[in-house]
């Protein structure tokens, strides 16, 4: 018989929930080279250089995947939030842009890792670097911190695993069919893709419905109903134009991240990619970015299309009143279908869009729990918690080798001091985080 591979790191002790596709549990787990090797009963491979941390009844979790966060604004704002007030300034250009050099670049990226080792978080998605805001006010969003980004990789400084979507146009604000073409035809940097993962391209096909500038079929209290951020003179002519851009993306492979919140805009999006699908076959896995007023026959769609939805039940939360202000309590009311959106089998994944809001997601899981109104219970907290782990990477492609605890996967762990599915959602936010295990290293210890 073979020898069994020595540990680096054994967890025992406590709870082991898998998250893989029996939702096992266990007792402890072993962990060799930044690799799972062994789940249940890993004595065999304890050796003298083992490190063995007994949990002391603890819960270990797959690490969280925050799928939308601005890390590098996230970095430079902290422990400011956008919503929180204290922030806006700030990014409004008070004073200028938050980052300007290398140096600020890399200094904010580093602390974007800070904050989320200290959640759990393993795994995020920076959705929308450059070229489109080289000139941005915030300095956050450019080219050049794609290019912080490889070179932290290629360093090994980086604390968490990173996805990458491009932005060919500006932050909440228009974008071109021919900026998009060049920048789809722009090279991007080299790095290890279980480091730094450029998969795809982010649009932003409208505003948010409390500034009115939301796409929606019905108007706001002034009248007005908003339009879509592509250029043109006609709605016409910007709805061709969005299309155009999600058809080319579509055919040379790449993944689609759409901003779009309004309802309108929201058919017009599930619609080109559907046309797109039809026409050149499926690629990439395409997703609705926050889906505020996602109606109930467009969702119906998204499961069949493939189609995932990214929402952010913090945010829904938060801006809940606004928007019943800017359109109605009625709007409200079916604003934010996550309930329906998980019953119908769509691919949900939860996340921050921090520093709008913080990227604690203990919170935004209770948030979740609490918009659904679905009765508290271990199987609403697996759901709710596959929705930041299992399906995160999913979306990112790379279930195969993380978002669950399996041998073979990487070690990407976050550790509990208590077993969530012993909790109503609503305790969640009091549960400390003991530890943080990316590849196998442990990047943070209470």
């Amino acid at each position: 018989m073979a020898t069994p591979r020595t540990a680096d790191l054994v967890l025992t002790g406590g709870t082991v929930l898998t998250f893989d596709g029996d939702d096992r549990e266990a007792a402890a787990l072993a962990v060799a080279d930044g690799t799972v090797i062994g789940v249940g009963d890993v004595d065999r491979f304890t050796g003298p250089d083992t490190r063995v941390v007994d949990l002391r009844g603890r819960t270990v979790l797959p690490g969280i995947n925050d799928s939308h966060l601005h890390g590098a604004w996230l970095g430079a704002l902290w422990p400011n939030t956008l919503l929180s007030g204290s922030g806006m300034g700030e990014d409004a250009g008070a004073g200028g842009p938050l980052v300007t050099d290398a140096e600020s670049r890399r200094a904010a990226i580093l602390h974007a890792g800070e904050v989320v080792s200290r959640l759990g978080i393993t795994s995020y998605t920076e959705p929308g670097l450059g070229p489109g805001e080289d000139a941005g006010r915030t300095g956050c969003f450019s080219a050049a911190v794609l290019d912080e980004y490889a070179a932290l990789a290629a360093e090994g400084l980086l604390r968490a695993r990173v996805t990458v979507l491009r932005l060919f146009g500006e932050l909440d604000g228009p974008s071109s069919v021919a900026d998009f073409e060049r920048g789809l035809a722009s090279p991007t940097p080299e790095a290890d893709p279980r480091w730094l993962n450029v998969t795809g391209v982010k649009i932003f096909a409208d505003g948010i419905p409390p500034m009115r500038s939301a796409w929606t079929h019905r108007c706001y209290h002034d009248g007005t109903s908003g339009k879509l951020l592509v250029d043109g003179a006609e709605d016409v002519e910007r709805e061709a134009n969005l299309r155009r851009m999600i058809d080319r993306a579509h055919r040379v492979g790449a993944q689609i991240g759409v901003h779009a919140t309004g309802d309108r805009s929201i058919e017009v999006v599930v619609s080109a990619m559907a046309d797109a699908i039809a026409a050149h076959g499926p690629a990439g896995r395409h997703y609705l970015i926050h889906g505020d007023l996602l109606s109930a026959d467009v969702l119906a769609r998204l499961p069949e299309l493939g189609i995932g939805l990214n929402t952010q039940p913090g945010i829904a939360a938060t801006t809940g009143p606004w928007l019943a202000a800017a359109l109605g309590d009625d709007a409200l009311t079916a604003a934010w279908p996550l309930g329906d959106a998980f019953a119908h089998g769509v691919r949900v994944c939860l996340s921050s869009d921090a520093p709008v809001i913080e990227p604690d997601w203990r919170r935004w899981v209770a948030a979740a729990a609490e918009w659904m109104g679905a009765e508290p219970g271990p199987e609403l907290m697996r759901l709710l918690l596959r929705a930041y782990t299992v399906l995160p990477a999913v979306q990112d492609g790379a279930e195969a080798w993380k978002g669950s605890i399996e041998v073979g996967k990487v070690a990407d762990l976050c550790v509990l001091e208590a077993n969530p599915l012993e909790l109503a959602p609503s305790d969640l936010p009091h549960v400390g985080v003991a530890m943080t295990v990316v590849d196998g290293r442990v990047v943070f210890e209470q």
